[in-house]
Formats: structure tokens, sequence, C-alpha cells
């Protein structure tokens, strides 16, 4: 599959990325930076504030999908290997990637089909084909997980099944949904379970298991025939809603795997507004951030990011992004 081209284009500094939890370095959950951009401007914030810029009878989804411990030594050939499991594709049978023990960064590039992995208290997986497609040499899948599984869940995190992070979910605090709940600011839940989120440039997405529960479906679709707006918490948040919505952005009760992949060809349809981290460039989740609020508001928010020195990534600051 060709992806098409993100409109958006930037360039960050090195030591943008978040290398570690807010909370070691003396930040709450809620209280890493926001950006609110809206087509008249951006503004600055904590995410605590978050309620401030919504509205009552507003609809915020989130993701229910908690993060599986997905790293476990191995031994290749008596060596050590590092195992990251990434999603279950049946009973017994998952994408995993092979990478060197330690601190290395970077997957085993000389993997071969019917190589036995030996794992702890004796256990074994048998490599098979490369993934999503079989048949390629050097095939890889993804990161070692350095701080406790705690600060991968999300307050919203009740099924197992991620091997990533739902991380737009992550600054959400106890203390923040009652604020919001109280507010009139409406939460219902999806369940999509996250494989290797962060794919490479040019790669899309793999299909991923999701379920949208049939009083999700009712309350977005009254928000919108009340004339409020349905906020995705995340890509995977905006990729199960609109994978379950009609060719008139009516959504239904719907679960399986989706390869939907959002961009210039399928725009938005359900979500009118997102709360996400931030992307590297030319990511494909910069493809669906443009599909719900428009290249043009997406870029600059990346670009004011940049000059403001947000943090990247999984541990990092967050944005709203708030079409018109």
């Amino acid at each position: 599959m060709t992806l098409a081209t993100p409109h958006t284009r930037f360039h960050r500094p090195p030591d943008s990325d978040a290398t570690e939890p807010p909370e070691a370095r003396g930040v709450a959950r809620d209280a890493v930076k926001l950006l609110v951009a809206r087509s008249g401007g951006v503004s600055h914030a904590r995410f605590a504030d978050l309620g401030d810029y919504l509205r009552p009878g507003d609809l915020v989804v989130v993701n229910t999908s908690a993060t599986l411990p997905a790293a476990v030594d191995g031994r290749r050939g008596g060596r050590a290997i590092a195992v990251h499991f990434s999603t279950a594709r049946a009973e017994k049978l998952w994408v995993v990637e092979l990478r060197p023990a330690g601190d290395m960064t970077g997957h085993l590039p000389d993997i071969r089909p019917g190589e036995r992995i030996a794992m702890p208290g004796g256990a074994a997986l048998v490599v098979g084909s490369s993934y999503p497609e079989p048949g390629v040499e050097g095939a890889r899948l993804w990161m070692a997980r350095q701080w406790p599984l705690r600060y991968y869940q999300t307050v919203f995190a009740r099924q197992a099944g991620s091997a990533e992070m739902p991380s737009a979910a992550r600054p959400f605090s106890t203390e923040l949904v009652t604020a919001m709940v109280a507010a009139g600011i409406a939460i219902a839940p999806i369940t999509l379970h996250t494989g290797v989120s962060s794919a490479e440039a040019g790669e899309p997405p793999t299909p991923e298991p999701f379920e949208v529960p049939a009083a999700t479906a009712r309350m977005v679709n009254s928000a919108h025939a009340a004339g409020s707006r349905v906020i995705a918490v995340g890509t995977t948040v905006t990729r199960a809603l609109e994978s379950a919505a009609n060719a008139d952005g009516a959504v239904r009760q719907a679960a399986g795997w989706t390869d939907l992949v959002l961009g210039p060809g399928r725009p938005a349809r359900v979500v009118d507004g997102l709360v996400t981290g931030w992307h590297d460039a030319s990511a494909s989740h910069l493809l669906l951030l443009e599909a719900v609020a428009g290249p043009d508001l997406v870029a600059t928010a990346y670009r004011e990011a940049v000059e403001r020195g947000y943090l990247w990534h999984e541990f990092g600051d967050s944005a709203l992004l708030l079409p018109a």
C-alpha cells in the first residue's frame, strides 16, 4: 500500500524526546504541556486545563485497552536477545520483534523463518514469516521498555491487549476526569489494541482489533444530533470510530479487525476534534491528524510546538486539535 505524503513538515531538535515519564521528572501526569490549536489561533496550557477548552455536551471518547508487558528475555543459539510481543493474530500466534539484548536499539536484521527462540520457563517460539508482508528479508518490529508497566497504563485501562500504550490518554488523571464529567462533558469508551503503533516513515499502520460498543455508538450519534462535538483521545480512538462509521458519519456497534488508513482519500466522518501526542515527521499518524483537523491547522500546531520546546513521544506533551 502506497501512502500519501503528509502536508505537515517540521524539524525538531534531537533533545525534544521525552525519555522518561513526567513523574520521574517531578511533573504530575496531567501537568504536561497542552497546545490547543483552533482556527482562531494557538493557546498554551497544562493538560489539567483540558476541560476549559471543551463545552458541556461534548463527548470525549477514550480507549480502554491496557498495555501488555511486551518485552521478554530470550536466547537465540545460546545468545541473549530481547523478544518484543506486538499484536496477537490468533491463539498462541503473535507478531514479534527480535532485538539485541540490553540497551541496543534496532532489530536483528538476520532473522530467518524456522528459527527457535528459547524463552523463560522452558517455553519457546518458532519464527514464521515476516509481517505484515511475508518473504521480506530483514523485516523489523519495535523498542525496549525501561520503566515499570504502571507507567504505560492510562486511567482508562481495563482490557489487556496493547503492545504499546494508547499514549494520548496518559496525561488524564482521575481528578481531571471527575472535573470534566461534573462540567457536563461526557466520556465514552471504545477498545482498540495497538500493535506496532510507531510505524516508520511511509509505512501504513498494521491491522488492529477493535470494538465500538452499542452504547458508545448511540452517544456519538446523539452528540452529533444535538450539535455537540465528538473528541477522540488519540489516533487509536479515531481509527476505531471511523471504522464503525457509514458514509454519512453515523456510527454503529462494531467489532473485528480494522485496516482503515485515514488521509486525503478518506477524511474523518465522525471525529470533530482530537487529543493527541506529537508524532514524527512523515509518520502515517500525521495523515490521520490532517484528515481530522486539516493540514493547515496541523502544520501550525507542529510549527508552534517546535518553537515552544514541546516534548515528543509517549511520555511527552499533548495537543488538542479543534478545527472549525
